[in-house]
């Protein structure tokens, strides 16, 4: 395993790449399997995604009826399938767009919704029910099977050519063995109807659908070289109805309901709220205990507010990762330590303003310990657990996940992270 004090150039190609090329019309990094040892999801096996695709199985899309026709309902069939240019999630076969109103259906309107389920009106001690939110349910369901594409096992999906993008999709890789994503963007994965909830704190909160990623029971997952943005719906553009924000984006990526074994690697996760969950309830021992092993190596966080992770049951390992926080009012935490989580976070990076403390790196969600050290704040040494359990004596967490990491290709000194991940980490850097 290198510790590297010095910066290392990445401008041709991180170290764990194969040199460019093409095979068959097929760009070298689309074939191209996750090395051995380069995390979780190299254990077990190993993840090739889509690497054994014959000509026949090897797609290249430019909108969403093509995406869809090349998934192919999740067939298993080894293939790759390259995406040109933007596929947008929200237009009909013919490629004309669709907004929110071609999927409101049942008299939904929110100007309606927002009139019976005000809180002056409706009260806060119940959800929404009756014909008006049966109705932002049927409309909801109509824009699920529109935006959200199911992935096959044996699978790659990988942007090729000029700026690929994947705009208002949800991608579900669901119980599903051996996928790969990589050199991606993808931004806006919007919810046209999303639910208000007055019991969800105690001021109530908007509840939305739609990650842009979501391994659900999936195994073996390779997500490499993308970038998750809001995009051209940023979160501080929203109105706020009953005091809270109008959230119309959920998560970014989500690892739930026994999912194991991914890799996560230079990523760029940018201007999001709530960003990585792993584990999705206190309540699923059963499905969890054992899984949502997932590795975390040279991703960008820019501007997250939340979850990056929060974590349940995982052993997750996050290292090498830059924390780039700027704006102290949206940030709430880095690292969510939660129920029977068994986190470890070594050698990242954070940069954080004046007014941000490193005890606020960490947050408290029911878990007990968690491996922290070699972390840097500001170019120095921090002691983020010591300062989170000074800060926090009545939630303490002690130090020591109760294992040890060994699925490393390479480690750099944190003090160089910072260069190292934002020349490197994204769509477009391979």
């Amino acid at each position: 395993m290198l510790v590297s004090a010095a910066p290392l150039v990445l401008a041709a190609a991180p170290a764990h790449c194969a040199p460019g090329g093409h095979s068959a019309g097929v760009p070298r990094y689309a074939r191209q399997a996750l090395p051995a040892h380069d995390g979780w999801a190299s254990q077990d096996g190993g993840t090739t995604g889509g690497a054994a695709a014959d000509a026949a199985h090897v797609y290249t899309v430019t909108d969403r009826a093509e995406l869809a026709a090349a998934l192919d309902g999740g067939s298993a069939v080894p293939k790759i399938i390259q995406v040109s240019g933007t596929v947008d999630g929200n237009a009909d076969a013919a490629g004309d767009p669709l907004s929110c109103d071609d999927y409101a259906t049942g008299g939904y309107s929110l100007d309606a919704y927002l009139a019976a389920y005000d809180p002056a009106v409706w009260g806060r001690d119940e959800v929404p029910s009756g014909p008006l939110e049966d109705a932002r349910a049927a409309s909801a369901a109509k824009q699920a099977l529109q935006v959200e594409l199911k992935v096959g096992p044996n699978t790659t999906i990988v942007g090729v050519g000029h700026e690929p993008r994947l705009l208002g999709l949800d991608l579900q890789v669901a119980n599903v063995d051996n996928v790969i994503v990589r050199n991606l963007t993808f931004e806006d994965a919007f919810d046209c109807f999303p639910q208000w909830d007055p019991t969800d704190t105690a001021d109530g909160n908007w509840n939305s659908e739609y990650d842009n990623l979501v391994l659900t029971g999936a195994t073996h997952v390779w997500v490499d070289h993308n970038t998750f943005t809001d995009g051209r719906r940023p979160d501080a553009g929203q109105p706020y109805y009953f005091g809270r924000i109008y959230q119309q984006h959920d998560g970014e990526m989500d690892v739930v309901k026994g999912a194991d074994h991914v890799t996560a690697s230079w990523n760029a996760f940018l201007d999001h709220d709530k960003t990585l969950l792993f584990g999705n309830s206190d309540g699923a021992a059963a499905t969890d205990a054992g899984k949502l092993r997932v590795t975390l190596h040279h991703n960008l966080f820019q501007d997250i507010g939340e979850r990056a992770p929060r974590v349940r049951f995982g052993q997750v390992d996050a290292y090498n990762n830059h924390y780039d926080v700027t704006d102290a009012a949206t940030y709430v935490y880095s690292l969510g330590v939660g129920k029977e989580s068994q986190l470890v976070a070594q050698y990242n990076a954070f940069t954080l303003p004046a007014d941000v403390t490193a005890a606020r790196t960490i947050a408290y969600w029911k878990g007990t310990a968690m491996t922290e050290d070699h972390n840097y704040v500001n170019g120095r040494a921090a002691d983020l657990l010591g300062a989170f359990d000074a800060a926090n004596p009545a939630t303490p967490i002690a130090q020591g996940s109760g294992w040890t990491p060994t699925a490393r290709t390479r480690v750099d000194d944190p003090r160089a992270v910072p260069q190292i991940v934002d020349r490197g980490a994204g769509a477009g850097r391979l």
